[in-house]
């Protein structure tokens, strides 16, 4: 029955079918008549195979095919074995799509496939706890007629989806999730739902706690730096006590230095409204920071500023101030006596761009991507010494978060270190100053 095709058995029957008619002929007399007869019965006989063939392909359910005869057998055969192989590639597919879905199933998100129109093509049990959907009814419908939440819409038309969308639950009141969509194969999207309520829950708490205690810290420092005060100033000059006042007055200092950072950490991070339509006139606060770097320096180091002229910035002035006092304050007590400071600010072809580097020691390549966590130190000993909380570059990078910025590092040992960031253009404000000298703008100080 499994018998291949033989084009040489087929010629070799049809040969000796001719043959036979020629020979019926002969005898007879009449070869053209039994030829003809031959080929009108031969012709029917294919049309009824064909017959049974059609037959068994759109009406027969039985899985065998016919019994064929002759030619026709390798046909029937052959198509009873591409059958099997099509069973068999489905029951594998089937298998595969059946290990799909139970592992969707297993997963603690919601999952959501989507075609390119971002019409919902399969969803999991939890897609439909968190986002309301009905299986299989909402098959084919456009997600975001399910989901009507105007900065939904406008993510799903803005196809930036490096970044995960914040969105309140359309189930839950109360409950936030979040929303990533990354790309499924050709043409389709997947979506990926999370209930982050008790993340933010805790961030809240963890934010809250740090905030009164930092500010509950600050009465009992106070009235403790008050009497290391009084007692310095009632202490003999040749007391032995002398030294170990000074010293409590250094770490009370420190405490207190660091519960400001804190709570001034704390404004920053709630600060998540900040009014970015305020100009900022960075003339003036360079002109402050020129101040405090040159009473911080003590004239021991080589510091350069440069302020390109009329070069604004619309933002948090308190903000931007804390941001780039850190950096320079960072840059002068991490660099040796007698080092080069170089501050500026300048117009890029992107926007602003705020600089300072020194020709310090430098931080080793796996430091970098730590500076920013809070209380994180390359040198915990050199940083208690020079004042260090390890707060500053926390606060940097928040405070450079709600200015749509981030802080761009780059150090090499022994070589320096470059503390940058760069605000958008559509946050600056620049007015050409043909007129002034780049001499008014750039200056050096020992």
């Amino acid at each position: 029955m499994f018998d291949s095709y033989s084009g040489y058995r087929l010629i070799s029957r049809l040969a000796i079918y001719l043959a036979s008619c020629l020979l019926i002929g002969l005898i007879f007399g009449e070869v053209l008549w039994i030829l003809l007869l031959g080929s009108i019965f031969l012709l029917i006989w294919h049309y009824r195979q064909l017959s049974r063939l059609n037959f068994w392909l759109w009406h027969d359910r039985r899985l065998t095919p016919p019994n064929g005869s002759g030619s026709w057998e390798g046909v029937f055969n052959g198509i009873y074995r591409l059958q099997g192989k099509n069973r068999k590639r489905v029951s594998q597919l089937a298998f595969l799509l059946g290990r799909f879905r139970q592992g969707a199933e297993a997963l603690p998100d919601a999952a959501v496939v989507l075609d390119s129109e971002h019409n919902i093509l399969w969803c999991n049990k939890l897609a439909q706890l968190l986002l309301g959907f009905v299986w299989p009814q909402d098959n084919g419908q456009r997600i975001d007629n399910l989901i009507r939440h105007p900065d939904f819409s406008a993510y799903l038309k803005k196809k930036e989806y490096q970044e995960p969308l914040e969105l309140a639950s359309p189930q839950s009141e109360g409950h936030i999730l979040e929303i990533r969509i990354m790309g499924y194969g050709a043409g389709q999207l997947l979506l990926i739902a999370r209930d982050i309520t008790r993340v933010r829950q805790l961030e809240g708490m963890r934010k809250e706690f740090v905030a009164n205690v930092s500010h509950e810290l600050k009465t009992p420092l106070t009235v403790l730096q008050g009497y290391l005060e009084m007692m310095q100033s009632m202490a003999e000059p040749d007391s032995p006590n002398i030294r170990a006042m000074e010293q409590m007055q250094q770490q009370t200092t420190r405490m207190r230095s660091m519960v400001e950072q804190l709570l001034a950490l704390s404004r920053i991070e709630d600060a998540s409204d900040v009014s970015l339509e305020v100009k900022v006139n960075m003339k003036q606060m360079m002109d402050i920071l020129r101040d405090e770097a040159l009473a911080l320096a003590q004239e021991q180091y080589e510091i350069s500023f440069y302020c390109e002229p009329g070069l604004n910035i619309y933002g948090n002035e308190l903000q931007l101030r804390s941001v780039c006092s850190n950096l320079i304050s960072n840059a002068i007590r991490y660099t040796e006596p007698g080092g080069k400071v170089e501050i500026s600010w300048r117009k890029i072809a992107i926007g602003g761009l705020f600089s300072v580097k020194d020709n310090g020691e430098g931080i080793a390549p796996q430091h970098i991507g730590r500076l920013t966590e809070r209380f994180y130190r390359v040198d915990s000993a050199r940083s208690r010494q020079s004042g260090g909380t390890g707060l500053g570059l926390a606060i940097t990078k928040h405070a450079l978060h709600n200015h749509q910025s981030e802080l761009n590092i780059a150090s090499q040992l022994g070589k320096g270190s470059t503390f940058s960031f760069v605000i958008p253009a559509n946050l600056i404000e620049f007015t050409a100053h043909v007129n002034e000298q780049s001499s008014d703008a750039n200056e050096t100080l020992g």
